[in-house]
């Protein structure tokens, strides 16, 4: 468990200040937490005894202001090591069981997990557009906000035909560099995902600590209902409403995150060159206002998101503040992968 707000410190007893280091696939450096003394965690229903955890000495992930929702922390292994754990996303829900009362639901499918150094992995196959197959062995990680992640491709196979050179998120330390392309299918047990979209990072000296191929992550496991038993080593997923939606990557160039007490201002923090919002003149620092007429402090980023992923060659009424004062910029979307 990772306690990422360091003012929760002085809230928890840690009896000796022992610290650890803590690293990423990011290209930053590596960085230092405190090791608390073992706490009780309580949700509704359910308290776990003696659990280990760590508190960052600095919010270097800043995930509040990348989910724009004030987040605490993660919960890690001793959460799922002893339990059931079912995500539906659709109805943003956890529910938990001791695996001997678990329910599994109809017509879900039973997928084959390992649990190596306290993570869930999975083997599942590639099929890539020039028609080559490549099996995989994928950590799941909810965490992860895109669909796949390789990490060993561009050295063993090179990129596909077509790709972008991206920002592909923030890692625990740091940035992550590298491409973005599409692979054409990914097989996970009977499911056959077409077209997904997948990032080929530049792999940063923090090899992890069991050989792997890839992330599996939010991005495919949100098109379903997911049943994780860790004690059973196994993942049951059912496909839900979202399953058969194509695959989109962001058409404005924008990344932007959260800011304020509330987290309701939206400022942006990088233009992809040669993008639509590079074309329009959009810079980093800007803060956006609107979209389409609606205040941004009246959306979550998951639906701003959506919009800047919606259609290609759609038109966009953005207000922002720049340079210190507020114009108004039709921004037009366009497919870049």
């Amino acid at each position: 468990m990772l306690i990422t707000d360091p003012k929760l410190v002085d809230s928890i007893n840690i009896q000796n200040k022992h610290t650890l280091q803590i690293a990423g696939l990011g290209k930053g450096e590596d960085f230092e937490a405190y090791v608390t003394s073992p706490l009780n965690i309580g949700i509704q229903g359910l308290k776990s005894y003696d659990v280990g955890a760590a508190i960052l000495k600095k919010d270097v992930l800043g995930l509040s202001n990348y989910a724009g929702t004030h987040i605490h922390g993660l919960l890690g292994y001793e959460f799922f090591s002893n339990l059931a754990v079912k995500i539906d996303f659709s109805d943003s829900t956890l529910t938990v069981w001791q695996p001997k009362n678990m329910r599994i639901f109809r017509k879900g499918v039973k997928i084959p997990i390992s649990i190596e150094d306290r993570k869930p992995y999975l083997n599942a196959k590639i099929i890539f557009t020039n028609g080559t197959k490549v099996n995989n062995k994928l950590v799941l990680d909810l965490g992860a906000g895109h669909p796949l992640s390789l990490e060993n491709i561009i050295k063993n196979h090179g990129l596909p035909d077509k790709f972008i050179a991206a920002n592909l998120g923030v890692g625990l330390t740091g940035p992550i560099d590298g491409f973005l392309s599409r692979v054409g299918e990914l097989d996970i047990g009977k499911f056959k995902i077409k077209n997904v979209i997948t990032s080929f990072p530049v792999v940063s000296k923090n090899i992890p600590a069991v050989k792997r191929d890839g992330n599996l992550g939010m991005g495919i496991l949100q098109r379903f209902v997911v049943i994780l038993d860790y004690p059973d080593s196994a993942l049951y997923l059912k496909p839900n409403g979202n399953y058969n939606l194509p695959f989109e990557h962001d058409m404005s160039g924008l990344e932007y995150y959260c800011s304020g007490d509330e987290l309701n201002r939206v400022f942006i923090s990088r233009v992809e060159p040669g993008s639509p919002a590079d074309v329009v003149g959009l810079e980093k620092d800007d803060e956006i206002l609107s979209i389409n007429f609606k205040p941004v402090y009246q959306m979550t980023l998951e639906q701003i998101d959506s919009i800047f992923k919606s259609q290609d060659d759609r038109s966009l009424l953005i207000q922002v503040f720049h340079d210190k004062k507020v114009d108004n910029i039709i921004l037009t979307l366009k497919r870049r992968i």
